[in-house]
């Protein structure tokens, strides 16, 4: 079988390492890529037997990609440290490296708001690239909405990842504004147009309504994160 590595980036992750950690210890190795944390982060992951490096913030892109550099094993799966391998996940991924069949691998993710899990809006299967040969893909270089590239046909595993996305509508708000930040792409036709064409496709055409309230927060909430993306920067 394929040896494996999976490579978190993290800072100040100390509420979420050891969840993130635990759900690796599947793999050949786990390998924790720090930014300069002052919390317990980096103490808690090597005391669970992951391999701890530091490297300065480059940007999602770039830092994640560096973490891929540094595992040992050509096979990989980049974990955030608040997305946890469900034990199907990593039967379906023992399986998998036994022969693979693509160089790399689509991999769905349930998106949990505030204890709940929440499949319309948009928000499931929620695709990404997460499991690849490091030989043949590659993150991009952005500075965040990071991805992999692969010049290759990519396959799709069945078993999801579980994401804690966000435990408030406080840490949703607080988030979204860092990231409508780093996003920035002022466009004052886009910051007036787009939040409304948001929020009808993802509470209309997602049927984010079938959620419930929460469905109406969150879709209105994507809404004045794509507001803040299109206006900041602006004078």
């Amino acid at each position: 079988m394929n040896k494996l590595s999976v490579v978190i980036i993290t800072k100040n992750s100390a509420k979420f390492i050891e969840g993130a950690v635990k759900s690796a210890l599947f793999a050949d190795e786990v390998l924790i890529l720090d930014s300069g944390s002052s919390d317990n982060t980096c103490e808690t992951a090597k005391a669970m037997g992951a391999r701890v490096e530091f490297q300065e913030w480059l940007g999602f892109g770039k830092q994640k990609q560096k973490a891929v550099d540094l595992a040992k094993n050509d096979w990989v799966f980049v974990l955030d440290s608040d997305e946890r391998i469900t034990a199907e996940l990593q039967n379906e991924i023992k399986a998998i490296l036994e022969n693979p069949e693509f160089n790399a691998y689509y991999v769905p993710r349930i998106n949990v708001f505030w204890g709940r899990e929440i499949k319309r809006l948009g928000l499931y299967p929620d695709y990404s690239v997460r499991l690849f040969d490091k030989k043949k893909a590659k993150f991009n270089e952005k500075e965040v909405h990071e991805s992999v590239e692969c010049e290759c046909e990519i396959g799709y595993l069945k078993s999801p990842m579980k994401h804690l996305a966000y435990e408030s509508i406080e840490e949703f708000i607080d988030k979204q504004n860092r990231y409508s930040t780093l996003g920035a792409k002022p466009n004052k036709l886009k910051a007036f147009i787009s939040p409304l064409w948001t929020f009808f496709k993802l509470y209309f055409i997602k049927l984010g309504f079938l959620e419930g309230w929460d469905g109406f927060v969150i879709a209105r909430l994507y809404s004045q994160y794509t507001f803040w993306k299109y206006v900041k920067g602006k004078k």
